[in-house]
C-alpha cells in the first residue's frame, strides 16, 4: 500500500510541478525512449543474474506490495511457543519433545500457532536446532556458531533480491543517456528539417534521459530499500529464536529466556515485559486462546 501511494506523490508531484511552469504532458509521452529504458534495464537484470536469483528475485516483487506480518502478535506468538518447548523440556526432559519436533502439524504444543507452523524458514530453523539440543553432542558455543553461519547464509540469500533491483535502479540513469543520445543523434540527422521541428525531436531526446532518472530514483531503487526491511525482519525472528535458545541452554529459566529474547526485538514490535508474561501465561498447552490471538 504505502508503496503504490509513493508512487502516486512522486508521479503527481513531477508532472503537477511541470504543468505548473506551463509545460505540455503530451510532450512527455516518449514510447520509444520508454522501450528502450525499460527493455535494457530488463536486460541488464537477466545478463547479471543466474537464474536462481532472477526466480528468487521474481517471487520477491510481489511480496512487497504486502503488508509485514512480522507483527507485535506474532512475535508475541512464537515467543509463547518457545516458552511451552522449554517448560516441557525443562519438566520432562528434553526427549519429551522429540516427537513435538519430528512432526509439528500434529504437536499440541505447534498446532496452537498455525500462523508459525506454516512458515518454512522459523519452522525449519527452531525444529533443526531441537534436534541438536536433544542429541546432547553439541555444546551451547557450538550450537551459536552453527546458529551465526545459518543466519549470514540466509541474509545473503535474503539480499539477492535486493542487489539485483538496487543494479537495475542503478543502470537506469545511464539507459536514459543511451535513449538521449540516439535521440540526439536522430535529430543531427535531421539537421535539414526547420528550426521547430528541430527543436522538438531534441526535446524528445532529452526525455530519454528524464525518464532513465525518474524511473532509477523514483520507482526501481526503493524497491531495493523494501526489499532490505523485509530481509530484515525475517533474520530478527531468527536471532529471536537463537538468543532465547542459547539462554534456556546456558540454565536460565523459560520465563528469563524469553525476555533475552524479547531484547533483540526492534522496538516497533517489542511487547513489553508485563505484555509478555500474560500473554505467556494464558496461551498454556491445550488451550485455543493462542489460535485465537494469532488470527
Amino acid at each position: 500500500m504505502f508503496i503504490i501511494i509513493g508512487y502516486i506523490i512522486v508521479t503527481a508531484s513531477i508532472l503537477g510541478g511541470y504543468a505548473m511552469v506551463g509545460g505540455h504532458m503530451g510532450a512527455l509521452y516518449q514510447p520509444s525512449e520508454l522501450i528502450i529504458i525499460a527493455g535494457a534495464g530488463i536486460g541488464s537484470l537477466f545478463v547479471g543474474n543466474n537464474a536462481k536469483a532472477l526466480k528468487k528475485t521474481f517471487s520477491s516483487l510481489p511480496t512487497l506490495f504486502r503488508g509485514s506480518h512480522y507483527t507485535k502478535q506474532h512475535y508475541l506468538s512464537l515467543m509463547s511457543l518457545l516458552f511451552n518447548i522449554m517448560s516441557k523440556s525443562r519438566q520432562q526432559g528434553l526427549l519429551s519433545i522429540e516427537k513435538d519436533i519430528e512432526d509439528p502439524t500434529e504437536s499440541e504444543l505447534f498446532s496452537q500457532y498455525p500462523k508459525l507452523t506454516r512458515d518454512p524458514l522459523l519452522l525449519h530453523f527452531l525444529t533443526d536446532y531441537l534436534r541438536l539440543m536433544i542429541g546432547g553432542n553439541m555444546s551451547a558455543l557450538e550450537i551459536e556458531s552453527l546458529m551465526d553461519e545459518e543466519i549470514e547464509t540466509c541474509e545473503d540469500e535474503s539480499d539477492v533480491p535486493a542487489q539485483s533491483i538496487a543494479a537495475v535502479g542503478d543502470a537506469l540513469p545511464a539507459f536514459g543517456i543511451v535513449a538521449a543520445v540516439m535521440g540526439v543523434v536522430h535529430a543531427l540527422a535531421s539537421a535539414d528539417r526547420p528550426p521547430a521541428e528541430l527543436g522538438e525531436l531534441i526535446a524528445q531526446a532529452m526525455v530519454g534521459t528524464f525518464l532513465g532518472i525518474l524511473l532509477s530514483y523514483g520507482f526501481v531503487s526503493p524497491l531495493a530499500t523494501v526489499m532490505r526491511q523485509k530481509s530484515a525482519e525475517r533474520i530478527k525472528m531468527l536471532q529471536c529464536i537463537k538468543v532465547t535458545l542459547l539462554a534456556n541452554m546456558h540454565g536460565y529459566a523459560p520465563q528469563v529466556a524469553v525476555e533475552f529474547g524479547r531484547k533483540v526485538l526492534y522496538t516497533t514490535e517489542r511487547p513489553a515485559f508485563a505484555e509478555l508474561e500474560d500473554f505467556v501465561r494464558s496461551n498454556k498447552p491445550g488451550t485455543r486462546a493462542a489460535e485465537t490471538n494469532e488470527e
